[in-house]
Formats: structure tokens, sequence, C-alpha cells
């Protein structure tokens, strides 16, 4: 009885993990589809941004984070030293950071990081300093 118990529970909880990793203070929810930020603070949208995730030949990956690392004056070591300003690593090398290219922005046009305007990842960047990495979520879905 236990280990069906125990299994239901673990089920249970598996099937709510999404759900619980939204409930975070700040979640930044990227639609690929919509190539759109979703910035939710306290429970409130707080901004609606164009973004670029993956152009054709490379991957934007879907899922659930916590922020891992943060990086104000980043510079890409794979892509030829470039800009990636305000940098919030949240899978690997995958992160949401700033962009140069603001005219691409609400197409695919990244090597697979979610690009913003560098205003918007200036404010996304001193949101997730204000709540912690642990608190601050990244949602990437269709």
């Amino acid at each position: 009885m236990n280990k069906t118990l125990f299994t239901v529970v673990g089920i249970i909880l598996l099937s709510l993990m999404p759900v619980i990793g939204a409930a975070a203070p700040l979640v930044a929810k990227v639609d690929v589809s919509a190539q759109t930020m979703t910035v939710v603070y306290n429970g409130e949208v707080a901004y609606r941004w164009p973004v670029s995730t993956a152009r054709t030949g490379k991957y934007t990956p879907r899922g659930t984070w916590s922020a891992k690392w943060l990086s104000r004056h980043h510079k890409s070591s794979l892509y030829n030293n470039a800009p990636m300003p305000f940098a919030i690593f949240f899978n690997g090398n995958y992160a949401i950071h700033g962009t140069n290219q603001i005219s691409r922005l609400g197409r695919p046009a990244s090597a697979g990081c979610v690009r913003l305007h560098p205003d918007h990842a200036a404010r996304l960047f001193e949101l997730t300093q204000r709540v912690g990495k642990q608190n601050m979520r990244v949602v990437i879905q269709n």
C-alpha cells in the first residue's frame, strides 16, 4: 500500500512541476510561436516584449528553469565574442540577453538564446537581481 501511495504522490508532484515553477515571484514566459516574452512579477503581468529565438537550423530549448547565473557584460565564447548584455543563463549556454540586432526582434534570428531589446534585458536583469536567481523562472513553450 505504501509503495502505491508513494507512486501516486510522485506522479502528482511531477505533473504539477510546471505549475509550481511558474508560481515564482518573477517569471519570464517565452512563447516561441508568437516570438514574445511575458514577464509576470509578483503574480501580475508587468511586461510583454518581442523576442528572437532560434533561427532555422538552430534550437531554443523548451521547458522550465530557474536562473543559474547572471552576467551584465557577457561576450559569447561560442560566437565570435558577440555581445550578450544583461545575460541571464538558465540552461547551460542558453541565456536571455540583450541584442544589438533590434530590427530582428519579433522573429526567429538567434542561435538558440532568447534575445531582447537591451532596455528590456536590463529591466529583466534588474528584477532578477531583486528577487534572486532562485526565485526567477524561465518558461519556454510553443
